[in-house]
C-alpha cells in the first residue's frame, strides 16, 4: 500500500524543486549578465583606444609618409602590449594594411565591416578575422582637414573575453550554492512547523475540510461576521462583504478601516449581544443579530449575522401603498355610484345641462392636478408618486396641496436617483399625513419640489398636525423614533423607519435639512439635495 505523503512533506520538496529552478534561473542569469558585461568592457577599451589613438599627431603624420607601415607597425605593437589588446591594426581606405600583430598579414586586405567609418562613423561589431572571433571596434583616421585618411581596428578577441568570464563564475557558483543550502534549511524549518500548526492533516483531507466550509458560508442566505476582542474582523462571508459593501480582502483588519458606519460599527466593535434589532444601512435594511463566542471561558470574539430586510420593507410599503389605494378607491366606488344617480335622475328630470356639469366638476379638478404634474415634474416616478398621494390623503380626508413652485426638472440618474426621491418624498408625505390627521381640522398638507439653478434639489414638506417638540429635532431622524403609538408604527420591527430613510437618502448627497414650523402650527420639512456622481456609504438606526 502507498504511503501518502504529509502535507509539509510534499510543500517540503515543491520547495526544494522550486528554489532549485530559481536558485539555478538566477545562476544563469548572472552568467549571462557577466557574459553581456564582459563583451561591453571589452567594446568600450576597445572604442576608447581606437578613439584617443585616431586622435594622436603622430598617427595622423605617419599617414601622411610615403610609407606609413614603417611607423604605425611598432606603434601598434607598442601600444597593444601596453593595452592588453589581441590586434592593432592601421590600415588605408582600401582596406591595405599597415600593421599586425602577425608581420606577414601586413599588406593583405583588411576582414570585417569599415564602410560607416569610411563615412565618418565608427563600426562596432563581434567578426571572426585571421586571428579568430573578435569584439573589435573601426574608427576614421582624418586628416587636418577633417578628410578620412586611413582607418584603426583595435579588436580583443572573444577567447580573452571568455577568460575573463570564468574568472569571474566561481563567485557566482558559490554564492548560488550558498543560497541553496539556506533556502533548503529554511524550507525544513517551515515544514516542521507546518506539520505541527495543521495537526497532522493530509492535503485530502484539509481540501475536504476547506470545501465544506466554503460551501457552508457561500450557501448561506445571511451575511456572517466574525470579530475578535481587538476589533479586527476575522471572517466575512460572501454576502456579509456584499451587504456591507466590504473592500477586497477585509479579513485581519480593524473594523474601523472597512468604512463601515455608525452605529453598525460600533455594534460590531462593542461585544454587545444583539438580538434581531433594524439597521439602516446605505440603500438597504438591514436585520442584526449577534453573539458572543466564548470557549473555555475566554470570550474570542463575537459572531454577527446580517439579514437583508430592504425587499420586505419595499414590499411593507407598497403593501400599505395598495391598502390606502383600495381604501380610497371604495369610497370613490360608493361616491360615482351616488354620482351616478344623481346624474341619471338630474337627466330624467329633464336637467341635462345641470348634468353634465356635476359629473364633469370633480373630474376636471383631478384632470388639471394630473395635467399641471405631467407638466412640471419631469421625473414620472416623482410625479406618479405626488398623484398617488393626493389620492390616498383625499380618501382620508386630507387637502394635499401640491404648491405653484413646483417644477422637476429630468434628473440626471448619477445625479439623483429615482428610487431616492420616491424613498424621500414618499416618506415626507406619510409622515405629513399622520401628523395631519392627529391634528385638528381643517387638516392640510402641502408639498412643493423644484429644482434650483444650480441644480439642487428642494422638496419642502408641510402639514396642519402638531408639530415638532424642539427637544426632539435632533431625535427624530434616529431609527425607532416615533410620535405613534406601537401598535400603529410596528409593522414587523418598522418603528420610526421613515425618517432615518430619509436621512441616509439626505446624506448620500450631501444634503441638508431644516425642521420649522409652518403658518398652521404643523411641522414643515425643508430638504436640500445636493447632485453627485456617487453614493456615500454608511448607516443610521
Amino acid at each position: 500500500m502507498r504511503t501518502r505523503l504529509s502535507l509539509a512533506r510534499q510543500l517540503f520538496l515543491l520547495q526544494l524543486v522550486v528554489i532549485a529552478l530559481l536558485v539555478g534561473s538566477g545562476a544563469l542569469l548572472v552568467v549571462g549578465e557577466a557574459r553581456r558585461d564582459t563583451q561591453a568592457d571589452a567594446e568600450h577599451r576597445a572604442t576608447t583606444l581606437a578613439t584617443a589613438l585616431a586622435e594622436l599627431p603622430e598617427v595622423r603624420a605617419a599617414f601622411a609618409e610615403d610609407d606609413p607601415g614603417v611607423t604605425l607597425q611598432p606603434m601598434a605593437e607598442s601600444v597593444r602590449r601596453a593595452t592588453g589588446t589581441d590586434f592593432i591594426v592601421f590600415m588605408a581606405t582600401d582596406r591595405t594594411r599597415y600593421s599586425h600583430p602577425n608581420p606577414d598579414r601586413v599588406g593583405e586586405r583588411f576582414l570585417g565591416t569599415i564602410e560607416p567609418a569610411l563615412a565618418g562613423g565608427r563600426v562596432v561589431e563581434t567578426y571572426k578575422g585571421t586571428l579568430g572571433p573578435s569584439a573589435r571596434v573601426v574608427v576614421p583616421v582624418r586628416a587636418d582637414g577633417g578628410r578620412v585618411r586611413g582607418l584603426l581596428a583595435v579588436g580583443i578577441l572573444q577567447e580573452q573575453i571568455g577568460a575573463e568570464l570564468r574568472r569571474r563564475l566561481p563567485p557566482v557558483a558559490g554564492v548560488s550554492a550558498a543560497a541553496l543550502v539556506a533556502a533548503a534549511a529554511g524550507s525544513w524549518l517551515i515544514s516542521r512547523r507546518l506539520r505541527r500548526q495543521t495537526l497532522g492533516l493530509g492535503a485530502a483531507e484539509i481540501t475536504r475540510l476547506y470545501e465544506s466550509h466554503d460551501a457552508v458560508l457561500r450557501n448561506v442566505h445571511e451575511g456572517l461576521l466574525i470579530v475578535d476582542p481587538r476589533g479586527r474582523l476575522t471572517l466575512a462571508n460572501h454576502e456579509g462583504r456584499r451587504l456591507l459593501a466590504l473592500p477586497e480582502h477585509p479579513e485581519d483588519r480593524p473594523v474601523a478601516e472597512l468604512g463601515v458606519g455608525e452605529p453598525l460599527a460600533g455594534m460590531l466593535t462593542s461585544g454587545e449581544p444583539v438580538r434581531d434589532r433594524l439597521c439602516v444601512y446605505g440603500d438597504r435594511v438591514l436585520v442584526v443579530n449577534q453573539e458572543r463566542i466564548v470557549r473555555y471561558g475566554r470570550t474570542l470574539g463575537t459572531v454577527t449575522t446580517l439579514r437583508d430586510h430592504t425587499d420586505i420593507e419595499a414590499l411593507a410599503g407598497e403593501l400599505d401603498s395598495v391598502r390606502g389605494f383600495a381604501e380610497a378607491l371604495r369610497s370613490q366606488a360608493h361616491e360615482s355610484a351616488n354620482r351616478l344617480h344623481t346624474v341619471v335622475t338630474m337627466i330624467e328630470l329633464g336637467n341635462p345641462e345641470r348634468a353634465v356639469e356635476f359629473a364633469t366638476v370633480e373630474l376636471a379638478s383631478a384632470q388639471q392636478l394630473a395635467d399641471r404634474l405631467t407638466d412640471e415634474v419631469e421625473e414620472p416616478a416623482l410625479a406618479a408618486l405626488l398623484l398617488g398621494k393626493a389620492a390616498q390623503a383625499a380618501e382620508k380626508g386630507i387637502e394635499l396641496t401640491v404648491t405653484e413652485e413646483t417644477a422637476v426638472t429630468a434628473v440626471d440618474e448619477p445625479a439623483f436617483a429615482a428610487r431616492d426621491l420616491v424613498t424621500l418624498v414618499g416618506n415626507l408625505v406619510d409622515n405629513a399625513i399622520d401628523a395631519a390627521l392627529a391634528g385638528e381640522p381643517p387638516r392640510r398638507v402641502s408639498v412643493t419640489a423644484r429644482t434650483e439653478p444650480d441644480g439642487t434639489l428642494l422638496v419642502r414638506v408641510g402639514d396642519s398636525g402638531r408639530g415638532v417638540d424642539s427637544a426632539h429635532l435632533e431625535a427624530i431622524f434616529d431609527r425607532g423614533w416615533s410620535t405613534k403609538r406601537p401598535a400603529e408604527s410596528d409593522r414587523g420591527g418598522g418603528r420610526g423607519l421613515g425618517l432615518a430613510l430619509v436621512r441616509q437618502v439626505i446624506n448620500r448627497y450631501d444634503g441638508e435639512v431644516a425642521v420649522t414650523s409652518g403658518e398652521d402650527g404643523g411641522a414643515v420639512f425643508t430638504v436640500r439635495l445636493r447632485p453627485r456622481a456617487h453614493d456615500k456609504r454608511g448607516g443610521v438606526s
